[in-house]
């Protein structure tokens, strides 16, 4: 059956195909931005203290991210590369890949949960916290690095469902994680009184319970591929190559880490903890819709790779063409909430009426290169679905490092914490247009990685109004 599941990705229509597969990743994103969101709207309610842990949960945004690039760049790295097996009809490796993922994210789970332990005090004060944000943020960081491994696994492992085509299983586990959440925090938060803690130990309790179940899923003998003994010793050359192509999300990662420690000294300069505060807001609402699109990438990601695997270039481009359209969309609904409406997603987490206001002011800066964003999203994701993963570091970096850290230096001694916002918007817009000028070259010249070449006159001609190319 699993085999079946697998050749769909070479022979059923785009379009069908990338409603099957983004659909449950959109879901599955959108619950886990929203799963990130319940926690700030509960911990924004805290009697007394909410507005300082909402600072003390944005300053652990960082180490979070931190933790995530080494987590992203093993899970990316081998749900990329089993697609790309799959295509090819080599299911051993894929087996094996699947086996590798499962030791890497154990190994480093393990090792980054305990340098994060023994260093988590001087990490907070370097990522932005101040005197009276800390405890906040190591009653917070201190539970979630004890259950690290678990974060791992399970990210991991609910990405290798959507490679061997178990698309609605990683929804269903994802909706689980937030449900669960959901219940917990109030509970553990309000009623136990544990307060920040609580919704740390809601978040790793609901991970928990979906990381058994997806175990239980993928331990299935009847798939093709599925954990078993024998697949968990690690491959030199397996290894390499996972790690080869998970770079770009670890440089991502990497580099969105220290873009939030500028983002959150920045701020703390010129706003203070009322500052961090409005930004934690502000990137919980904006972040929803780019999961959305981060879902429709997932979805791209194995037709993307199967098929460059398989030697169909034309549907490589059309499954491109469509991801692109429905990005778009989704960040044109970002722009029209966040720049006409962000009183309302705003009044959901604080009744402060100062941190509010410069929530609602910084959003409305933040989002004005919104329509625009997705396709930049989207061509840094299909470079990595193909397992070009220089050009996808090179997007992932360049518009973290060479354009948005600038800024940041720049633009907060002009404007004050506007200078934030600007700095970001600003970085965003530039970023689509090296995107843009990427994907135009990719097409113009020959590319052959792993796969046939694919080439086209121009990417506007090629990609958007026509599906076959001279491979």
């Amino acid at each position: 059956m699993q085999d079946n599941r697998t050749k769909e990705l070479g022979t059923r229509p785009i379009g069908e195909l990338l409603m099957k597969y983004a659909v449950p990743a959109v879901v599955a994103m959108t619950a886990s931005s929203l799963y990130n969101m319940v926690d700030r709207i509960f911990i924004g309610r805290i009697p007394d203290v909410g507005t300082l842990s909402l600072g003390g949960l944005a300053v652990t945004f960082p180490v979070m991210n931190l933790s995530a690039a080494f987590g992203a760049m093993v899970g990316v790295g081998c749900s990329t590369m089993m697609s790309i097996k799959l295509g090819q009809k080599d299911y051993q490796t894929a087996e094996r890949v699947l086996g590798n993922m499962v030791s890497l994210n154990v190994i480093i789970g393990v090792v980054v949960g305990v340098l994060g332990l023994v260093f988590i005090d001087p990490l907070l004060l370097f990522f932005g916290a101040s005197e009276n944000t800390l405890q906040y943020a190591r009653d917070y960081m201190e539970i979630i690095l004890y259950g690290n491994v678990v974060t791992h696994l399970y990210l991991g492992l609910n990405s290798a469902l959507r490679s061997t085509g178990h698309p609605h299983v990683a929804m269903s586990a994802t909706i689980a994680t937030v449900v669960i959440n959901a219940i917990l925090d109030p509970l553990f938060i309000f009623t136990f009184n544990m307060g920040i803690k609580g919704a740390a130990y809601a978040t790793i309790l609901a991970q928990i319970v979906a990381l058994i179940y997806v175990i239980s899923i993928l331990s299935n003998k009847k798939d093709l591929i599925h954990l078993h003994s024998g697949i968990y010793g690690l491959r030199k050359r397996i290894v390499k190559n996972i790690l080869s192509i998970g770079l770009s999300p670890f440089s991502m990662q990497l580099c969105a880490c220290l873009v939030v420690i500028l983002i959150n000294k920045g701020l703390t300069k010129h706003g203070g903890d009322l500052a961090i505060a409005a930004y934690g807001i502000v990137n919980g609402i904006t972040f929803l819709f780019v999961m959305v699109v981060m879902g429709i990438c997932q979805g791209m990601q194995p037709i993307a790779g199967f098929n460059f695997g398989a030697q169909q270039p034309a549907r490589v481009n059309e499954v491109l063409k469509k991801a692109i359209i429905l990005a778009t969309i989704v960040m044109c609904c970002s722009f029209i909430l966040c720049e006409f409406f962000p009183h309302y997603p705003v009044a959901l987490f604080t009744e402060d009426p100062d941190l509010a206001a410069l929530a609602v002011s910084g959003m409305k800066i933040i989002v004005v290169m919104s329509p625009i964003v997705g396709f930049q999203i989207v061509t840094g994701h299909f470079f990595q679905s193909i397992g070009m993963a220089k050009k996808s570091i090179f997007l992932s970096v360049s518009r973290q490092l060479v354009f948005l850290v600038p800024f940041l230096l720049i633009f907060p001694e002009i404007w004050g914490t506007n200078g934030v916002w600007i700095s970001i918007a600003t970085a965003d817009g530039i970023a689509t247009i090296t995107a843009a000028a990427m994907l135009w070259l990719f097409y113009r010249n020959r590319a052959t990685v792993h796969a046939p070449s694919i080439r086209a006159k121009s990417i506007l001609h090629r990609v958007f109004f026509h599906n076959r190319v001279t491979p």
